[in-house]
């Protein structure tokens, strides 16, 4: 009798990565496709046949049971309703994959799975209320509450980035102002370093990256952080004050064991970051009577979503 494997896919706007994950949740094979720019749903349906295919030829003794994905959008009973940033709303990839594969495929959100793999082999391993943030170029989110993902009435529910913090803040990428987002994502966080450039102030990102605006990448903001650069240490610091605050008011609502946090600029300043983030929620006074919560870097890292969709594959048959 062949051995059962689960395969976990991440669909993101660069990249989408795969993953053979065992019942236990170890990554035993891995892929890796660029995702199509600018392309059809089609093409980008041709990439993750392309990844099932693959898996299915690296299997070696062992079977696939099912398939998990994780969506960069608003995945509602399997269907995707919403992908702003990726060409697929509205494609029923599921029945795609069934009909060539004969294998069930289930679908989540990136950020919702992301918090499931840590939950189920990472940092929340055995927690049983979690919040997830997953600080990259945006803000994701998500919550584990009595062990089971909170998704509300359609499957949009902690959109967590997207809370107003800022009555008439800064505007979102959501078109709304004030969401946490718009002061911690790395887009603001960059907005906020070209918008004090222009007005004179010095940092060696210039030099860094050789110009005065455009993307600064994690590594980059890492980098500046290592040299003590003035300005992107008042910028971080400020968008970690946002952050920690934002922390204190999911703690207050949702009563979490611990928070999570990953995502490509943890990855890449999370010592710099963790601390000031876990001083803020010491400080509170609400709650300074009941026991403390853990707050953690990711375990995972960029394997959270496939080990979260591997989860999602192997619990929902």
């Amino acid at each position: 009798m062949k051995n059962t494997v689960y395969l976990g896919i991440d669909v993101g706007g660069t990249k989408i990565a795969a993953g053979l994950v065992t019942g236990s949740g170890k990554i035993i094979w891995r892929e890796k496709f660029s995702t199509p720019k600018k392309s059809s749903s089609a093409d980008i349906i041709a990439v993750i046949i392309k990844i099932i295919e693959s898996a299915i030829d690296n299997c070696n003794d062992a079977a696939i049971a099912s398939i998990g994905i994780g969506i960069p959008g608003i995945v509602n009973n399997n269907k995707i309703v919403a992908t702003p940033n990726i060409n697929l709303t509205g494609r029923n990839i599921a029945s795609l994959i069934y009909k060539k594969f004969k294998l069930k495929a289930y679908l989540g959100n990136d950020v919702n799975l992301g918090v499931l793999g840590e939950k189920w082999t990472g940092a929340a391993k055995n927690a049983q209320n979690v919040i997830g943030l997953f600080l990259g170029t945006g803000l994701g989110g998500g919550v584990i509450v009595d062990g089971k993902l909170l998704l509300g009435r359609n499957g949009a529910g902690a959109e967590l980035g997207h809370m107003v913090v800022v009555l008439d803040g800064p505007q979102c990428t959501c078109s709304n102002k004030g969401c946490l987002e718009a002061f911690v994502g790395r887009w603001a966080i960059e907005r906020d370093i070209w918008d004090a450039v222009k007005r004179g102030k010095k940092t060696v990102i210039t030099k860094i990256v050789g110009r005065s605006k455009g993307p600064i990448k994690s590594k980059v903001l890492a980098k500046a952080l290592s040299k003590k650069d003035r300005l992107t240490v008042k910028v971080i610091e400020k968008a970690c004050a946002a952050l920690g605050k934002g922390c204190v008011s999911l703690i207050h609502i949702f009563d979490p064991e611990m928070i999570v946090l990953g995502g490509g600029v943890m990855e890449a300043c999370g010592e710099f970051i963790l601390k000031r983030i876990q001083k803020i929620i010491s400080s509170d006074k609400f709650f300074k009577k009941l026991k403390p919560v853990r707050v953690a870097a990711s375990r995972l890292k960029d394997d959270a979503v496939i080990v979260g969709a591997a989860s999602l594959a192997k619990h929902s048959n």
